[in-house]
């Protein structure tokens, strides 16, 4: 029993780590909720959080079900994410940089600009579903760090650990970037920094194009 709790304790303790440290360096994920966040709202950005943790299901399920393995092994599946991802990754970045930059009404925290809910989850949970970087992720988790033998339950709550994780530092992101000054500043500047995160973008998505799964 002592040495079943040490190894789980062990388990978590690793999942906490490479989450924290995957999630907080900066990604398609975190353009993604940045820019609707300074772009449309704060409730825009939170709403991109909550489909950027929603799509963690996705493919914590496919992994757990053993598709995420053949998804890293099969060169054509694998082929067809990544070619997907870097596709949306372009468009979402040619969409900022021919933004007209029209945030000129501003009162408080919010502005003339604005998106449907639905649309900005939708952003954040295409953005990281169709992500290969991801997948290797979760596969990397699943089948390196935690071992065949540990329950389904506790597995799942790894998977949970990393969605939850997810969901509050990127809605940390989009409340702390449309704070009023913050907000005032990229305003004045927006039709640049749209550029900038539209090249960013663009850039993971060729990145993403280029990649092989080694």
């Amino acid at each position: 029993m002592e040495l079943m709790f040490t190894q789980y304790l062990t388990e978590l303790l690793a999942v906490i780590s490479i989450t924290i440290l995957t999630i907080v360096t900066p990604g398609p994920d975190f353009v993604v909720v940045a820019r609707n966040s300074l772009t449309y709202s704060r409730r825009s950005g939170v709403l991109t959080a909550i489909g950027v943790a929603s799509a963690v299901w996705i493919h914590i399920f496919y992994t757990l079900a053993g598709i995420g393995l053949l998804l890293s092994k099969s060169i054509l599946l694998f082929s067809i994410v990544k070619y997907l991802g870097a596709a949306y990754l372009i468009y979402l970045g040619v969409s900022c940089i021919k933004s007209n930059g029209d945030l000129t009404e501003f009162t408080g925290s919010k502005c003339s600009k604005s998106i449907s809910g639905f649309k900005s989850f939708q952003m954040g949970f295409f953005n990281n579903v169709l992500n290969p970087k991801a997948t290797l992720f979760f596969v990397s988790l699943f089948t390196q760090l935690v071992s065949p033998s540990t329950p389904l339950g506790i597995q799942i709550a790894y998977g949970a650990i990393v969605s939850i994780s997810c969901l509050v530092w990127f809605t940390l992101v989009a409340v702390f970037l449309n704070r009023e000054s913050i907000k005032r500043a990229f305003i004045r500047a927006q039709k640049s920094i749209e550029r900038v995160m539209g090249t960013v973008l663009i850039g993971f998505g060729i990145k993403v194009a280029i990649s092989t799964t080694n």
